[in-house]
């Protein structure tokens, strides 16, 4: 058990470096972002004196070393457009986003399980086709798109909610089931599955000759095994919703870490940019690791190792 989670460790560290690397070389190869921050009116003086300020002249590697070597200490340099620490920048918009993410997953648990539970417990049944039929929409629509439906049918024309900003909990509750209903249609397959392959084990049919009722079965005994592969479902959702929060964010213009990418990406701020895209991929990296970690935990193959 030590052995794996110190090589799952050592692999989450490689790939956070990579990303990093990748993401630093991606926003230089782009194009001079001496130029960018100029302007198109600028001269060359102009460009080569913005290059020797912020230190675009050095080989890209040292500036890499640079970068990182602060960024581990918590210093991401400073913002070229809100002329701020780029680390408190980002602090200040986090909360907004972690709310976000912490009440989509919650959505899409409280809705996904039930009605993987319910398609399971009768196959091929209405309930089931409901089931089906919304695991296939959640993958085929787009995020925008539903946004801007919910925003059309409930803040413009019924006037139950709010559009955008973050000032009451109704402002986020749009964002929340635009949000959630990405991660429903995997953690309901998954239910369903799961159901489907405990219920027809040796210990349902044992438990069912016992006399125990079918919500106790259901619940006590195949919700409670099947369960366990959506929790780590669920991990892994919780990191892509975090970082694919960058669209939804702009739609409801809630003022977080997502939307803080989409202003600094329209306005060439490179230092933001860079901490935004490694605080996101360590967002998927960090709960793909725990993820991997409780796997492993509620294995017993895994635990007497």
């Amino acid at each position: 058990m030590l052995q794996f989670i110190l090589k799952r460790l050592g692999l989450a560290i490689l790939v956070a470096f990579t990303v990093s690397f990748i993401s630093f070389s991606l926003l230089f190869l782009s194009g001079d972002p001496a130029a960018a921050l100029a302007g198109e009116t600028a001269s060359g003086e102009d460009i080569e004196a913005i290059r020797t300020l912020y230190g675009f002249d050095r080989p890209m590697l040292v500036q890499y070393g640079d970068w990182l070597f602060a960024a581990l200490r918590g210093d991401f340099g400073e913002s070229y457009y809100f002329k701020l620490p780029v680390a408190g920048l980002i602090a200040e918009r986090l909360s907004v986003t972690m709310t976000l993410g912490v009440c989509g997953i919650a959505f899409a648990l409280i809705t996904a399980v039930p009605l993987g539970v319910a398609a399971a417990m009768r196959p091929n049944s209405l309930v089931d086709r409901i089931a089906l039929f919304m695991s296939v929409a959640g993958q085929a629509l787009p995020s925008f798109w539903f946004g801007l439906i919910l925003i059309v049918v409930f803040a413009i024309k019924l006037r139950w909610l709010p559009p955008s900003g973050t000032a009451t909990w109704q402002h986020f509750i749009m964002p929340t089931i635009v949000l959630g209903y990405y991660a429903m249609p995997a953690i309901m397959r998954l239910t369903r599955a799961g159901m489907l392959e405990v219920l027809s084990s040796d210990y349902i049919r044992t438990a069912r000759a016992k006399g125990s009722s079918e919500l106790r079965v259901m619940f006590r005994h195949a919700l409670r095994n099947a369960i366990i592969p959506v929790v780590s479902l669920a991990a892994v959702q919780m990191g892509f919703m975090l970082g694919g929060s960058i669209v939804v964010e702009s739609i409801f213009a809630l003022h977080g870490a997502g939307f803080l990418a989409w202003e600094s990406i329209s306005r060439n701020d490179l230092p933001t940019v860079q901490a935004l895209i490694l605080i996101f991929s360590m967002f998927y990296i960090v709960f793909t690791f725990l993820a991997d970690v409780l796997n492993a935990w509620l294995d017993p193959r895994m635990r007497s190792s």
